[in-house]
């Protein structure tokens, strides 16, 4: 089962989306909140796999709500709920730790994608605005990168990196490379440590941003 939780501080928006997904087959609501301080009683009380955090809140910043949550519950994925379809902004949430976003407006079977793309794979972009972002990742190739901090980066975690980036599953890498399941974690791992992020979703944006994906 799939525990999920929302913060968001509209309560018939919360309804809705609760509703929504108690509707979805191994999908659960189990937190509901209005803010901060609530969630974080919550959090402590249950585990959550998918936190749903809206990004504007009269009197709570989400990014600030993003920036709090990464480090004592780093496993929990989180979703950004928004109006905003910036990709300058999408991001850079992907960046501060965010594992996928949406806009209020999707659709019920998008929130679903969503949910169930974050947690088996850490990420999940949908729509023609992440698409446009990782569109040039398909079919592309990896290039040492030249940035300092990139320097001890070994060819097979750049292996790695290329399949993360064309939505590959840590599995379906074990099984190209001819390695293990753990050890796909491993260089994942030493990746993050090296690219400076602190999920696979930020590993992606990164190495959009710093063109180590190029045709």
């Amino acid at each position: 089962m799939i525990e999920v939780a929302i913060i968001d501080d509209h309560k018939l928006f919360r309804e809705g989306i609760s509703f929504l997904v108690n509707q979805m087959d191994g999908i659960s609501m189990q937190l509901e909140a209005s803010g901060y301080d609530e969630l974080l009683q919550g959090l402590k009380e249950r585990k959550i796999d998918v936190l749903l955090l809206d990004l504007d809140m009269p009197g709570s910043d989400g990014l600030e709500v993003l920036e709090k949550i990464r480090v004592p519950y780093p496993e929990m994925k989180v979703v950004v709920l928004t109006m905003h379809s910036d990709p300058k902004m999408m991001a850079y949430l992907m960046e501060m730790g965010s594992s996928s976003y949406l806009l209020k407006d999707c659709s019920a079977e998008d929130l679903e994608k969503t949910i169930r793309g974050v947690v088996d794979q850490g990420y999940y972009f949908s729509g023609p605005l992440a698409k446009a972002m990782i569109s040039g990742l398909q079919n592309h190739s990896v290039k040492k990168p030249r940035l300092k901090n990139f320097e001890t980066v070994t060819s097979r975690e750049l292996e790695v990196l290329q399949l993360i980036c064309q939505e590959f599953t840590a599995r379906e890498i074990a099984e190209k490379l001819y390695i293990s399941q753990r050890t796909v974690e491993g260089h994942r791992k030493n990746l993050f440590e090296k690219m400076g992020v602190k999920n696979t979703a930020g590993l992606i944006v990164k190495a959009i941003k710093e063109g180590i994906i190029e045709p």
